[in-house]
């Protein structure tokens, strides 16, 4: 039985028993906030329960590193959307000690690429159809450098409201623990 057949007996099950009763809430945050976080298997619980949030409460965008890649990329476009059509009024940053993200060897992730079948040949048409690939494979080198760098990318573009404040964060995977790196409030322009 494969991973995609127990997804779906399983699932079967769930609207049979009508499981999904424990989960019905809004499309809107009822804590009226967005949190970009990672998609480090550790949070898929911890990120929202270390917080005190629970189902409904909040939007969440996850990416690898907890990072905003481009200003007119699809993280961005998740949080502007959060605010301008979501009800969201603030935004959460919030990285995680111990990131893969993190120092990420993208040689080796070339070399695994190489090896389950994409050609060489692929990889230099995209360097000359300017594509850096290793620019866009890599991680960050210091977690909380990259919540800052976030957090400006969000402040300086075109299409944020100032008003709104965006608090950054780094959680320990492990205890949940949170470090503060930006309080938004203190930030915010009025």
């Amino acid at each position: 039985m494969t991973l995609l057949d127990d997804v779906l007996s399983y699932n079967k099950q769930f609207v049979a028993n009508k499981d999904y009763e424990g989960f019905e809430t809004s499309k809107v945050p009822s804590m009226k906030a967005v949190v970009l976080t990672c998609m480090d298997t550790r949070l898929v619980e911890l990120s929202s329960k270390a917080l005190g949030f629970k189902n409904g409460d909040i939007k969440i965008v996850k990416n690898a590193g907890a990072t905003i890649t481009h200003p007119y990329g699809a993280t961005m476009r998740s949080l502007l959307v959060g605010i301008y059509a979501l009800g969201a009024e603030e935004i959460i940053i919030m990285g995680h000690k111990d990131c893969g993200m993190g120092n990420l060897d993208v040689d080796a992730v070339l070399t695994t690429m190489k090896s389950r079948g994409v050609k060489e040949e692929v990889l230099h048409t995209l360097e000359h159809s300017g594509i850096d690939i290793h620019h866009f494979l890599e991680g960050f080198k210091d977690v909380r450098e990259n919540v800052n760098n976030n957090i400006e990318l969000i402040y300086n573009h075109p299409l944020f409201d100032k008003s709104v404040p965006v608090h950054g964060l780094v959680i320990d995977p492990h205890t949940g623990e949170l470090d503060l790196i930006q309080n938004g409030y203190d930030k915010v322009i009025k």
